[in-house]
């Protein structure tokens, strides 16, 4: 039991920069309240108290502000950042190592019994104001954007976005390799946007880099052409690319290189 506490409170340093000390993390954090009432009652949930389980996690509800319901599973190193409005339904299985931020809902859409809660793996990170519904899987390290609404089954090591949840995997061809190459020889890095993420901004950047690919493909095939037609043809080197000449664009503060 201690070692599970102990587990509880370091997962609370290793995700939240806030906290302090371990007396701090152990009176003012919700999330871990919340966690270790819902532990006790999952207990006696298992020994067939169920209205006194169910008591225990409504007076837990009325201290934290986040519902949980005793006949979820939950796996070690759970963290609930802020936690209000967090609402677990009672079919849902959580892994380990999973982070949920406020206003998350892990619920159902049947009334049905049975399985009707979603089953989250493991180092899965949930958004502010995510609502995951329904009895399917969210894949181990998947990452959840804020205020997204999730009702279909998310891969491994995916991202979604938007409403409805949009199911964004990374991909890597030979138009991947081909842009890196290109933003290493300017210096460009999309401002830090990821492929997970995308942005408008990023999507158009890539564009350019793409089509600067082709133009540099096509007038080097042309410089082949003219040395074997003229074998006094010399190709010029193009004047270098320096990092320098692109912070006009970049934010103010920005010192990554």
């Amino acid at each position: 039991m201690f070692e599970r506490l102990r587990e509880d409170i370091n997962s609370v340093f290793h995700r939240d920069p806030a906290a302090r000390n371990t007396f701090e993390v152990l009176t003012n954090y919700p999330g871990l309240h919340a966690l270790l009432f819902h532990r006790f009652c999952h207990w006696l949930w298992g020994l067939g108290l169920k209205w006194l389980a169910r008591t225990i996690s409504t007076i837990a509800r009325w201290l934290t502000g986040i519902e949980i319901h005793p006949g979820a599973t939950i796996g070690r190193r759970f963290f609930i950042d802020h936690g209000m409005g967090v609402v677990i339904g009672e079919t849902t299985v959580i892994g380990d190592d999973v982070t949920l931020y406020q206003g998350v809902t892990l619920g159902g859409t049947s009334w049905n019994k049975g399985k009707r809660h979603p089953t989250i793996g493991n180092s899965v990170v949930v958004g502010a104001g995510a609502k995951i519904l329904g009895p399917f899987e969210v894949g181990e390290g998947a990452k959840i954007g804020s205020n997204s609404v999730v009702t279909k089954a998310v891969p491994a090591g995916a991202t979604v976005v938007g409403i409805p949840g949009r199911v964004i995997v990374k991909s890597y061809n030979e138009d991947d390799v081909r842009r890196k190459e290109m933003e290493e020889r300017m210096g460009f890095d999309a401002y830090g946007v990821t492929e997970e993420m995308p942005d408008p901004v990023a999507r158009a950047m890539r564009s350019l880099l793409d089509h600067m690919h082709a133009v540099d493909d096509r007038i080097e095939n042309m410089c082949k052409a003219l040395r074997k037609v003229n074998s006094e043809y010399q190709n010029g080197e193009l004047p270098p690319l320096h990092e320098e000449d692109f912070d006009c664009v970049r934010d103010e503060g920005d010192t990554r290189s």
